[in-house]
């Protein structure tokens, strides 16, 4: 049975997801203090959060059976993503749910701002009529500078672009296309600082972000300009934001969220020229309808199917992609596995190229994967498409990845090379049909024979007689022989790969390798 935690509060349609899927047992109790859900995680494969419960390393360290962590919202910077990844689990959000509530808050802010709502509310409320000391500003005509255009910037722009509003952005992982294709000019971060009369933030949290609106990115700003944040707070450098607008060189700023949420004790509270709100992003009876119901889908589709939907530290891959992947995925994995199985000596470097058809593929699943099936039989950890290209990198392997539509004798073909210091080793495979995946090349010996079940691989000298001792000795030890292939490249050596009926135990290699010119002897099971 699958354990799925909910640690906090999500919506009814959610948890009602889960339990009606088969095999998946749900724990649903919000509130927990750090050591009882420590205590209840130790036996769940799934843990469901929001934003209150920090996914931290110890926490990850207790929970061996952990594989998927997922987020009802858009925002991991309460989850050690890192540390995840580490671990092989997969983290998985929610972007598109919470969209159209956050773009909306944010479109009330750039009004409140622009028309002083809640200072002329507050006024109001205080017997106070004072009409011109709240003059606003129209914000048709205006420019606003979106930074981070995924789905909630989209939004903003689509609902600005409404108001009349001319709209640019600055998103270095977006194309110029897409964002003339939504009525939006792109621009350098320099270029959008300067010339925007309101700057919306919409980016991740991250190394490469915090601190993005600092003391010198405040300075480009135009004066009177107005600083809107809606997605995270260690975005602004806020003891910058507060000198900036003492000295009037911003007109006012609306922050809904904050360095340290609450933020007790910090002169924001205080400052007339900024709009606060406690992080309502997501706060609509919509949005966490919404998000709940759909990361209860992504996390029992996980875990039914593997397909990482909004995987955060996986390559998102379309579900027609990753139909069209699955069976070169099981051809890499197994590739992986008879590369390692070839190799005595630690690698430096893997090579990883697709032809053909295969060139047509998103080649990081693919590396990933032969990664996985290089490392799982050598490290004690789990090894997963989410963890094995950073375990290969501390195992200081490096991997290069290229592709050739050149199809040489096969429609399709993936070769890996794992280079070590003085020599390298290559597998190569291929795909025929819906037949499972074939070993066609181990370096430069044709071996044409299927990846699946137990195969001994032997290099030895090209003489007569190898073969039949090779298989005298298997039947002496009731071997099966289901399949062999045996390769021959220029020169005295040759190659056999021979599929056998059940693993052979180390004694056995060794008297194989005792016999009269057999030079090396290897197995993998697959």
């Amino acid at each position: 049975m699958t354990r799925v935690l909910i640690a906090e509060t999500i919506a009814p349609d959610g948890i009602a997801y889960l339990r009606s899927r088969p095999g998946i047992e749900v724990d649903a109790r919000s509130g927990s203090d750090l050591a009882d859900l420590s205590a209840r995680l130790q036996s769940c494969d799934a843990l469901i959060v929001r934003s209150a419960t920090r996914v931290n390393e110890s926490l990850l360290a207790g929970a061996p059976r952990l594989k998927v962590i997922g987020r009802a919202g858009i925002g991991v910077d309460n989850i050690d993503v890192g540390a995840a990844t580490e671990r092989g689990i997969v983290v998985l959000n929610t972007p598109d749910a919470n969209a159209t509530t956050t773009a909306e808050l944010t479109v009330a802010h750039l009004l409140s701002l622009s028309r002083h709502l809640p200072q002329a509310d507050r006024s109001v409320r205080a017997t106070e009529w004072k009409r011109t000391q709240f003059m606003g500003t129209e914000v048709a005509g205006k420019i606003i500078g979106i930074i981070g255009f995924g789905a909630i910037g989209r939004v903003v722009a689509s609902r600005c672009l409404g108001l009349k509003m001319r709209v640019i952005a600055y998103d270095p992982l977006v194309t110029r296309e897409v964002m003339l294709h939504e009525g939006v000019a792109a621009v350098a971060l320099q270029e959008l600082l300067e010339q925007s009369d309101y700057v919306s933030l919409h980016c991740p949290l991250n190394d490469k972000t915090r601190g993005l609106i600092n003391a010198e990115r405040l300075a480009r700003m135009r004066i009177g300009a107005r600083l809107i944040n809606c997605a995270r707070g260690g975005l602004v450098d806020e003891a910058a934001l507060l000198e900036a607008l003492d000295k009037g060189k911003l007109a006012g700023a609306a922050l809904d969220v904050f360095e340290r949420e609450p933020p007790l004790g910090s002169p924001l509270i205080e400052h007339p020229k900024i709009v606060l709100t406690p992080h309502l992003g997501a706060s609509t009876a919509e949005a966490q309808i919404a998000a709940g119901l759909a990361i209860a889908k992504q996390v029992a589709q996980f875990l039914e199917t593997g397909e990482a939907i909004n995987a955060v530290n996986l390559p998102r891959i379309p579900a027609e992609d990753l139909k069209r992947l699955h069976p070169y995925l099981a051809l890499a994995r197994r590739l992986g596995r008879v590369l390692a199985a070839l190799t005595s000596q630690p690698l430096t470097r893997v090579e990883v190229t697709l032809r053909g058809r295969a060139a047509e593929l998103d080649s990081r699943p693919l590396s990933s994967e032969l990664l996985v099936g290089l490392l799982e039989s050598e490290l004690s950890i789990p090894v997963n498409r989410v963890n094995a290209c950073h375990l290969a990198h501390r195992q200081g392997i490096s991997l290069v990845e290229s592709r050739s539509e050149e199809t040489e004798e096969y429609v399709s073909l993936i070769t890996a090379a794992g280079n070590y210091d003085g020599g390298s080793t290559s597998v190569a495979g291929t795909l025929i049909g819906d037949r499972p995946p074939r070993l066609v090349r181990i370096d430069d010996y044709e071996v044409e024979t299927v990846l699946e079940g137990t195969l001994l691989i032997t290099r030895h000298e090209d003489r007569p007689g190898v073969i039949g001792a090779l298989g005298t000795l298997l039947g002496q030890d009731n071997v099966n022989i289901s399949r062999m292939q045996v390769g021959i490249a220029q020169g005295p050596e040759a190659i056999a790969v021979i599929g056998i009926s059940r693993p052979l135990p180390q004694a056995t290699r060794d008297r194989i390798a005792q016999l009269l010119a057999i030079q090396r002897v290897y197995q993998v099971s697959l």
